[in-house]
């Protein structure tokens, strides 16, 4: 699984002789568990049983754009092979959709990473095209460009959800080639100066990249991609909804006393809901509304203790997403 950046293209591919396909991909029923054993509902599986439940149905009234967790919608001036593949069959997808459906447009719903992927859809077709085919972005729980602690100790320690059965030390370095990660990073924007690495000999705030990564032994030529990523958020344009849990600890600075990254951190707790930190959170709605000023409308909903994951799972928190994508049906 894990990405070779190419310094020459300036983009991550596979590791030679690595093939990825996406089968069945225009399915909803694609956002499936993998393990025929798992009792969890996986992402969005429980907004789509409750939609089928409504009579929406599989490639008819109802579709799934999964993409590759691995990679991350390229930055302006930035190449991504992947992604430009991707955007151009969710296009094609978005496109057969409405004139299944008379021509209507259509509601985007995204979750987490989700969030960032569909918005950089969005903001790399015309605007003349959006208004013809978006009738309404649904983001819960997005992945917000101004970055999250998480994904910050996944990086340094490993992480511990992607294969829960393995110690995070091992998935570590399969973890650190994916542009997803740098991408996600903690921004100055949202962290300013504060420091969210300590130790007893060094602290490292969203501005000391260059020595952290270096100090976590990162190829050069990375460092220096994510060292030139501009920060450019730009409203959809399009009627968006945007809800997130709110009042669940999150972690905002990780602790290594001695500066030995291979044991798991001390960890110092903020609002948010349980990954996304609430500053970060609040710093992305306050870029996204931006879009009312053109008259376009911007709603930002908060669900009390509702976490990340949970809150497509949950019934007091499903029932609110639900609601808004039944509204914006309407």
């Amino acid at each position: 699984m894990r990405l070779i950046y190419d310094p020459t293209l300036n983009d991550y591919r596979n590791l030679p002789g690595v093939e990825t396909r996406v089968p069945d991909f225009g399915s909803a029923h694609g956002f499936t568990s993998k393990n025929d054993s798992s009792r969890i509902p996986t992402c969005l599986a429980r907004v789509r049983e409750e939609l089928e439940l409504l009579g929406y149905r599989d490639g008819d009234t109802l579709f799934g754009a999964p993409y590759d967790p691995r990679h991350a919608p390229p930055l302006p001036g930035q190449p991504s092979q992947v992604y430009s593949d991707y955007f151009a069959r969710v296009k094609d997808l978005v496109e057969r959709a409405s004139e299944k459906n008379q021509n209507k447009p259509v509601i985007l719903v995204a979750h987490s990473f989700g969030g960032k992927v569909i918005l950089g859809f969005v903001n790399s077709t015309p605007v003349a095209w959006r208004k013809k085919f978006i009738k309404h972005l649904v983001l819960v729980s997005p992945t917000p460009p101004e970055g999250f602690l998480g994904v910050l100790v996944s990086l340094t320690s490993g992480p511990s959800f992607l294969v829960p059965s393995v110690p995070p030390l091992l998935l570590r370095q399969m973890w650190r080639t994916f542009a997803s990660t740098l991408l996600s990073l903690p921004s100055p924007m949202a962290f300013g100066h504060r420091p969210i690495v300590i130790t007893n000999h060094k602290n490292y705030s969203a501005y000391d990249y260059k020595d952290f990564l270096t100090a976590l032994g990162l190829n050069t030529e990375v460092v220096k991609r994510v060292l030139s990523m501009k920060l450019r958020i730009d409203p959809p344009m399009v009627p968006t909804t945007y809800l997130n849990g709110i009042g669940v600890k999150t972690p905002e600075q990780v602790v290594y006393r001695d500066g030995n990254f291979d044991m798991a951190p001390e960890k110092v707790y903020g609002d948010g809901d349980g990954t996304m930190n609430l500053f970060s959170v609040l710093a992305f709605v306050k870029e996204l509304s931006r879009q009312q000023e053109a008259s376009i409308p911007f709603k930002f909903v908060e669900i009390a203790n509702a976490t990340h994951f949970d809150i497509v799972v949950q019934e007091h928190s499903l029932k609110k997403v639900m609601d808004v994508i039944l509204e914006a049906n309407r």
